[in-house]
């Protein structure tokens, strides 16, 4: 590590690991730290909204994610108990499928994209402080690798992407200034050999599952209740609780799962073969995102339940974001992120909690889907409107002399 760069970015998963790239392709000198390891998994979704695969086409990423062997999903269906409602995915603007990569393999080409572009990126480092002028103004980072040394690096601008449980955003005191009323928890694992037509979205009352194809021919089970039945129903014996309401809501697919596999154990246990990750839960929030040298994203800033599957879609459309604003110089151009990211985001926050707190039976929930669906078409079209603005201006990513692929404006 320098002692001074532009921005010093605390954390490498999908949020930071963008925003890094974009700013070292504008040509700024750019830290990520980041306390774990490089091309670890961490709990995810997996599955990428248009958005998400529209933005990774432009950057330049997406040819790696599918050489990864990530499944293209062409069609999305919805289970309400018996009725089931396919939703093709068009193939437009600039792609034809979507698609739900493991996170060791997103947050590694991401990472892999922003040293490519210039940036430094440092594992096994974490932060412990913030170093300040004299009105207040964050000027740096106090850094500590795992040997215990400390580090002194000044930056024009901290970057906390360090998750929902964010150290950066205790550090410089970012209040929630809106909560969601709900949290679903979930338990899920991945298999092999399961037949899935592309994403697939189960539905009957207090209880929901996913089937999202990821990487190498697996695909991602998960079951969801409210947040109060996790520990009721996984403490003890999660891999049959698993099962069990994975019967109820999915059936076919549970007697995929359990022909596959003899059914689900928790890993470490004989003969086990597919380990459960488990989230308790965790209501919604929208954190002030800036401040003098300061600023958070992805799930630092914004976190939304993963019930609807848009949290690494949020993240690439917010790193852009952010990355814009950073580029401009201002903090008037900070708080005008904020803005722009609780503008396109409130829609979808609010279709989520409310499917969140399974207080729907099946002819309740869809309305609350189709507004889901129409706010993220709108999120889409406002990301391709902005595009099409903005040729023939200096955009962030647009590294001449290294002729990176720009990533084009992002306002929403």
């Amino acid at each position: 590590m320098a002692k001074q760069y532009d921005v010093v970015i605390v954390g490498a998963r999908c949020a930071g690991a963008a925003t890094a790239m974009l700013l070292a392709r504008a040509g700024h000198r750019v830290l990520v730290v980041d306390r774990g390891r490089y091309g670890t998994d961490t709990l995810s979704t997996h599955a990428l909204m248009r958005g998400a695969v529209v933005q990774l086409h432009r950057w330049g990423v997406l040819p790696a994610v599918v050489a990864a062997g990530t499944t293209p999903v062409r069609q999305a269906t919805f289970f309400y108990g018996d009725e089931s409602v396919p939703v093709p995915i068009a193939p437009r603007d600039g792609i034809d499928a979507l698609y739900a990569p493991r996170r060791h393999v997103l947050d590694r080409l991401l990472v892999d994209a922003a040293r490519a572009a210039g940036a430094d990126v440092v594992y096994g480092v974490r932060i412990r402080g913030l170093e300040r002028s004299g009105n207040g103004r964050v000027t740096g980072a106090v850094l500590a690798d795992d040997a215990g040394n400390a580090y002194r690096v000044a930056s024009r601008v901290v970057v906390g992407a360090d998750g929902m449980r964010s150290t950066v955003a205790h550090l410089v005191g970012a209040e929630a200034y809106r909560v969601g009323q709900h949290a679903s928890a979930t338990i899920y694992g991945h298999w092999s050999g399961l037949e899935a037509d592309g994403y697939g979205w189960y539905f009957v009352p207090g209880i929901s599952a996913g089937a999202i194809p990821t990487n190498d021919g697996q695909v991602c089970v998960s079951v969801s209740v409210p947040g109060p039945d996790f520990t009721r129903l996984f403490a003890h014996q999660p891999e049959q609780a698993f099962q069990e309401l994975l019967s109820q809501v999915a059936p076919k697919l549970a007697e995929q799962v359990a022909r596959v596999d003899q059914g689900p154990r928790v890993h470490g246990s004989e003969g086990s073969r597919v380990r459960l990750h488990g989230f308790p839960g965790q209501p919604g929030f929208f954190r002030r995102a800036h401040g003098p040298g300061w600023a958070l994203v992805g799930d630092a800033g914004y976190f939304k339940d993963p019930l609807t599957a848009h949290g690494i879609t949020d993240a690439l459309r917010d790193a852009e974001l952010l990355a814009t604003a950073i580029d401009a110089g201002s903090d008037d151009a900070l708080a005008g992120y904020q803005e722009q990211r609780d503008a396109a985001s409130m829609d979808v926050f609010e279709s989520t909690d409310a499917i969140a707190s399974f207080n729907w039976d099946l002819s309740s929930v869809r309305p609350l889907h189709e507004r889901l669906a129409k706010a993220m078409s709108q999120e889409v079209k406002r990301l391709l409107g902005q595009r099409a603005e903005g040729r023939g201006q200096r955009e962030v990513g647009s590294k001449r002399s290294e002729g990176q692929p720009a990533c084009g404006p992002s306002n929403f």
